[in-house]
This record gives C-alpha cells, structure tokens and sequence, in this order.
C-alpha cells in the first residue's frame, strides 16, 4: 500500500463497492417490489371483475365461464358459499389447496383483500372478493396468482447485477493500470528528479504532461531545477568575478608594500608607491562594499523607510560630495533642477541610487567630456536622469546590464573598474520604492539612466 495508485485504487474500489451494493439493492428491490404491486393489482382487478359478473349473473353456467376463464395458466379461481365449502374450483388437483382451505374457511371480510403477500416463501400470492346475492346465496371469489414469474424476475435480476458487479470489477483494473499509467509513472519521475536535486544535481529535464495538478507540480519542479541551476552558475561566477576582483588589488598592495619598505628607494618613489597602494585600497573598500550590498540584495534585507525632503538640498549635497572625483578626472558635472520639490523616498537609499549611477557614468565617460544629472517632477513622480557621453552600451546588451554581476565588455570593464553589481543594486533599490528604471544607450556615444520613484 505505498504506491499512491494501490492507495487510490483501494480507495476507489471501496467507495464504488459501497456505491454500487446500495444501487444495487435499491434497484433490485424497487424492481420487485413494483413487479409485486403490478401483480397484487392485476389479481384484485380481476378477482373484483369476477365477483361483479357473478353478482349479476349467479349461476352454475357463470361460476364455471370464471373457472375456464382461468383455467390452465398462472392464475387460478375458487369460489366459495356462505359456509367456506368449495362450489367452484379452477384447479385441477385440490391437494395444492389444503395449506390454504383454513384461511379461505375462515374467510370474515366486507371489502376486496390481500390475503398472502409473502410471495418468496408462498407458491401463491392469494386474494379475496366477498360477493353477495341474497342472504343464502354469498360466498368469496379467491384469486390466485403463482409466484413463479416473480421469482423467475428475481433469477433474472441476481443474474444481470451480478454481471454488473463483475463487469465493474474488471473496469476498476482497468482503471488501476491506467492509473499508474498517468499518475505513479509521471510521480515517479518526479521523485526522482527531486532526489538528484537533493544531492546537487541540477541537470533535471521533466516532459510536458498536460494542465493539470501533477502538469503544475511538474512544472514547478522543473523551474525549481532551472533556478537552482542559475543560481549555481551565477555562485560560481560570482566567486570567480570576487577571486579576479580582489587578486588584481591584493597583488598591487602585497607587490607595492613590498617596494615601499625597501630603504634603498627614494622619498618620491615610496610617495609615489603609497600613493598607489592607497589606490588599490580604496578600490577593495568599495569593492567590499558592492559586494555587501549584492549580499543584502540576495537575502532581500533591503528595507525602505520613506519621508519627504527637498529635491535640490538633497542633490546639491550629492553634486559636493562628487564633485571632486569628476574634477580629477577633467569631467564637468552639471546640475539641473528647474523647480524645487519635495520628494518622498527614503533619502540614505535614494543617495545610494544616485551615488551608483554617477560613479557608473564617472567610469565609462571620457576626458574632457560632461555629465549631467537632471530632476523633475512629474505626476507626483520623481524623475531622475543621469545623462553621460561615454563609451555606451551596445544593443544587444542593454536588457541584461541590470543582472547581477554582469559587465559590457567583460575585459574592458575590468579596466574601467566596474564589479557588475552597482546597476543590480540600483534596480533592487529602486523597486522597493515602487518605482521603475530604465536605460536608453548608443554605443561608443553614451547613455542616459532614468529613474522614476
């Protein structure tokens, strides 16, 4: 009983068992018991047809028309006098009387009647019909009807439900091998398949079986094992893109410090190697930091806490505290805020957004070019716009920049800095304020990110 189609099927047998015993019975018996009453009202329709004709026309030549009348078929008539002697008798042999001759003596009733129902233990079912014509002259017409045809009704019904409950006993193998057919095999499968993703084992291919509940099952395991398979790829990726991005700078500061503590070298040289290992440090520092914040993003601890702020406070300070690093790098920076509104966000995230899409700008723009960052409202919207002319994004990569630890250029990116985790962090950010990013690109002329929260 561990197979789930022996469970169903033991469950379905019982259920149709109990089913199809109840039909049966109600069937069977209702049956009968309408057959029973056809007859009980045949036999008093004709017992009271004949005490008519005999009131009207009593004689000798009448009782002996009602006894040929029935003579010699399922139906047999006796008529009796006012003292329960037999005057008339359809049958031919009176030995088949004598169990009844007390009840018919006996015989004290005004009005037509039944007077032997039990038909299964009887070969009889029996009635009486008084008939008077004068005060010497009554008696009964006694109708009786053999049981035979009921019983025969009987055989005949025990053996067609019998065939029935055979036949259903067969349907219901029939349905248990279907059912491991369409149930147990695709279960199977699918246990199996979770048992390879249980031990690490992402490569899971489930086929298509219809729109069904074990369709969704099969489905949602198959998608279970695609994002596990993703997130693998993207894990081994990630350490890979940490181990590349961590060595490049721990070899700098190892090989520079190393430089550095020589006494031989001159003041401007060691100047010059501190200089670089400073460098190299604060591009780990903030290399740890994406990186944190691409932790804070998987586990989705990025929480907002919203208030309103002034638009150009807020990002005049955001344009001082960048300012120097665009000037270092002979990139203006311009500023356009045409009106001055209150923007509802949570400011330290909204910073954050910011802070991420000029230093994204900072690193792919030129020398001697501009960037600008500009602000509107719009429908009770804040638009903000982050406009470069640097090297662009090509076509065909603009939909997947916002993916975690994707680069444009994997190489060219290294060179410029970037780790691929600044935009996805933009994006989360800007989704849990309800708002919506997106990019717009020419490659080798610049792009412009806007972002609407």
């Amino acid at each position: 009983m561990n197979r789930i189609s022996t469970k169903l099927t033991a469950y379905f047998f019982i259920v149709v068992l109990i089913m199809e015993t109840f039909l049966i019975f109600y069937l069977h018996q209702n049956i009968v018991h309408t057959r029973v009453e056809e007859e009980f009202s045949l036999l008093l329709k004709n017992g009271s047809n004949h005490r008519e004709v005999l009131v009207e026309y009593y004689s000798e030549t009448t009782m002996k028309h009602i006894v040929l009348m029935e003579k010699g078929g399922d139906r047999e008539v006796i008529i009796t006098d006012n003292k329960g002697e037999i005057i008339s008798s359809s049958f031919e042999n009176t030995k088949s009387l004598v169990e009844f001759l007390p009840i018919i003596k006996k015989l004290d009733s005004r009005i037509d009647k039944i007077l032997i129902t039990e038909w299964s233990e009887s070969p009889y079912i029996i009635s009486a019909h008084p008939y008077k014509v004068s005060d010497d002259q009554h008696g009964y017409v006694v109708m009786f009807q053999s049981t035979s045809s009921i019983k025969q009704l009987v055989d005949k019904l025990n053996m067609h439900f019998g065939i029935a409950g055979g036949t259903s006993v067969i349907l219901l193998f029939i349905v248990y091998t279907a059912l491991s057919r369409l149930l147990t095999r695709p279960l199977i499968r699918m246990k199996e398949a979770t048992q390879k993703l249980s031990k690490g084992d992402f490569a899971v291919s489930l086929p298509y079986i219809g729109k069904d509940e074990l369709g969704d099952l099969s489905g949602s395991i198959q998608k279970l094992a695609n994002d596990l398979e993703k997130i693998k790829t993207e894990r081994n990726e990630f350490l890979a893109s940490v181990a590349h991005e961590l060595k490049t700078p721990l070899t700098y500061l190892i090989g520079y410090s190393n430089v550095a503590m020589r006494k031989e070298i001159s003041k401007e040289e060691r100047e010059q190697y501190l200089a670089i290992i400073a460098e190299e440090s604060e591009r780990m520092k903030e290399l740890v930091k994406n990186l944190l914040d691409l932790a804070s993003m998987d586990e989705n601890t990025f929480t907002v806490s919203k208030d309103y702020f002034w638009a150009e406070t807020f990002f005049e300070n955001i344009i001082k505290l960048v300012g120097p690093s665009f000037e270092m790098k002979n990139i203006k920076l311009c500023f356009v805020c045409e009106d001055n509104f209150q923007i509802h966000a949570d400011s330290l995230r909204l910073e954050q957004i910011v802070l991420n899409l000029l230093d994204n700008a900072l690193k792919y723009s030129k020398e001697d070019t501009e960037v600008t960052l500009a602000v509107h409202n719009k429908e009770k919207k804040t638009i903000i716009s982050v406009i470069d002319f640097g090297i662009g994004i090509p076509s065909d990569e603009v939909e997947f920049i916002f993916e975690k630890l994707y680069r444009v250029e994997k190489s060219r990116s290294r060179s410029f800095g970037g780790s691929g985790i600044g935009l996805a962090v933009v994006k989360e950010l800007v989704e849990a304020h309800g708002g919506s990013v997106e990019v717009k690109s020419i490659f080798g002329k610049g792009s412009t990110f806007t972002v609407m929260i």
